[in-house]
């Protein structure tokens, strides 16, 4: 940009600051909850609860599927796109 440009744009450098931050957090959060170590202690902490009955089958079932959905896009990569936001 030019120094005209950047001089006219200076009253929004904290709204562009703002949203750089949080992209990058909105980046590590996905990072984090597409993290297959992290979905794995998920789905084991989760069997944990159906054999101590907390769950039922059926909840079992369902969490179940939402983890191993979340594995599978970890495990492909897709952990976002180049905007920041899941698929």
């Amino acid at each position: 940009m030019g120094l005209i440009s950047e001089v006219l744009l200076l009253p929004f450098a904290p709204a562009r600051g703002s949203a750089w931050a949080i992209r990058q957090v909105l980046r590590e959060a996905e990072r984090l909850y597409y993290d297959p170590a992290a979905v794995r202690a998920e789905l084991a902490q989760l069997e944990q609860r159906l054999e101590a009955g907390e769950i039922t089958e059926e909840e079992f079932d369902r969490q179940e599927d939402e983890l191993l959905d979340r594995l599978e896009t970890g495990m492909r990569g897709g952990a976002g796109t180049a905007e920041g936001t899941a698929p």
